[in-house]
């Protein structure tokens, strides 16, 4: 079992960054591939970031190549979404997923633990 925690979310202006965090607890932290999601309101969840084991290999959704970034810190056990050039778009509540798996994924389907999840608002 594993038990994430999100923080870091809040208001922001169009063009503004956020770091959100997802502490994790109970199982080795390091053994789980580590996503994270969003889900706006009147619409599905969707797959935002998604990182490896070891923090070598990572994959985006199109829609935030190259405004985010997901990192990880296994010695803290927390898993890192840097975001920046943030867009109204980007409004949701941003959920932190781990996977007992090897590959990276992308489908909701594929990840067998979920935090509470955190609001992002962006501003125009």
């Amino acid at each position: 079992q594993v038990q994430l925690v999100e923080s870091g979310g809040g208001l922001v202006q169009a063009g503004g960054s956020l770091r959100l965090s997802c502490a994790a607890s109970g199982r080795t932290f390091s053994g789980y591939v580590m996503g994270w999601f969003r889900q706006a309101p009147g619409k599905e969840r969707e797959f935002v970031a998604a990182i490896s084991w070891s923090g070598g290999r990572t994959y985006y959704a199109d829609s935030v190549k190259e405004r985010f970034t997901i990192s990880r810190d296994n010695a803290k056990n927390t898993v890192y979404l840097q975001m920046n050039s943030l867009k109204p778009e980007d409004t949701a509540v941003y959920y932190c997923a781990a996977r007992q798996g090897y590959g990276l994924a992308y489908s909701t389907r594929e990840y067998d633990y979920w935090g509470q999840g955190t609001q992002v608002t962006v501003s125009s």
